[in-house]
C-alpha cells in the first residue's frame, strides 16, 4: 500500500473509502481530498484508482491507494495494520463497496452471483466493521453506509436482499455504538448516473439524475459541517 503524505508532514484527517474507484465512492474521495483530508482509497481496479489519485492531487489533496478486494480478508487485515501503524486510526470510514448482481428472477439467479453478493455485501462488510472499529475509536471517528432500498422489487432479489442485510448490520452497529462510539450513519443517496444504475436501468434518461459530485458534497457537508 503506497504511503503518502511523508511522515514529516502535518497530520491531516484520515478517511478510508472502500469502493473508491468510481461512482459515489470516487466522488466522496475527491470531496474529502478537496477539504484537506488524506484519503485511503480501496478498490480492485488499479487504473481507476490512479485516475482518482490524479484528480485528488489536482484538487490539492492527497491519497494513499490500496488496490485490494474487500472480500480478501488477508488483504484487509494488511491494509488496516498499515493504516494503524502510519496514522494510529481514522476519522471517517465511507463504505461504498458493493456487488450488484445482474437482474434476474429470484428463483433463477446464478448461484455464483449469490455467493459473490453475500461475500461482498455481507461478509466483507462485517469483517471490515470488526477491523475498522478500533481505528475509528482511536480518533473518535465515524462510519457511513449507503442504503439502496430495492429489497422485494422484482428482479432485484439477490442485490436487494444482500444490500438490505448490509444495512441491517450497519443499523445494529449504529444502535450498539450510540453511547460508546464510533458514530455510525446510514445515508440514502438520491439516484445518480452511476455505471451500476445504467446496468439496472438501460435506456433511462439520465438527465434527471443527481450528479455523484453533488451527492458527495451533500453527504460530506452533512457528516462534517
Amino acid at each position: 500500500m503506497e504511503q503518502d503524505p511523508t511522515p514529516d508532514a502535518p497530520q491531516p484527517k484520515i478517511a478510508l473509502v472502500t469502493g473508491a474507484s468510481r461512482g459515489l465512492g470516487a466522488a466522496l474521495a475527491e470531496a474529502l481530498g478537496a477539504r484537506g483530508w488524506h484519503v485511503v482509497a480501496v478498490a480492485r481496479t488499479t487504473g481507476a484508482l490512479e485516475e482518482l489519485d490524479d484528480r485528488i492531487r489536482g484538487g490539492g489533496g492527497s491519497a494513499t491507494l490500496a488496490p485490494m478486494d474487500v472480500t480478501n480478508a488477508a488483504a484487509m487485515i494488511q491494509m488496516v495494520q498499515a493504516v494503524q501503524k502510519r496514522w494510529g486510526g481514522i476519522d471517517l470510514w465511507a463504505h461504498c463497496a458493493v456487488h450488484a448482481a445482474p437482474l434476474s428472477p429470484a428463483a433463477q439467479t446464478d448461484p455464483k452471483e449469490i455467493a459473490r453478493s453475500i461475500d461482498t455485501n455481507i461478509s466483507a462488510t462485517h469483517g471490515l466493521m470488526q477491523l475498522v472499529e478500533p481505528l475509528l475509536r482511536a480518533r473518535n471517528g465515524q462510519a457511513v453506509f449507503f442504503d439502496d432500498p430495492r429489497a422485494g422489487e422484482k428482479f432485484f432479489g439477490v442485490y436487494g436482499a444482500t444490500k438490505a442485510a448490509q444495512i441491517a448490520l450497519a443499523r445494529s452497529w449504529q444502535a450498539e455504538a450510540e453511547k460508546i462510539g464510533p458514530r455510525v450513519t446510514v445515508d440514502s443517496p438520491a439516484p445518480m448516473p452511476t455505471a451500476t444504475r445504467a446496468r439496472f436501468y438501460p435506456g433511462e434518461n439520465r438527465g434527471g439524475l443527481t450528479p455523484c459530485r453533488d451527492e458527495a458534497a451533500r453527504i460530506v457537508a452533512a457528516l462534517l459541517d
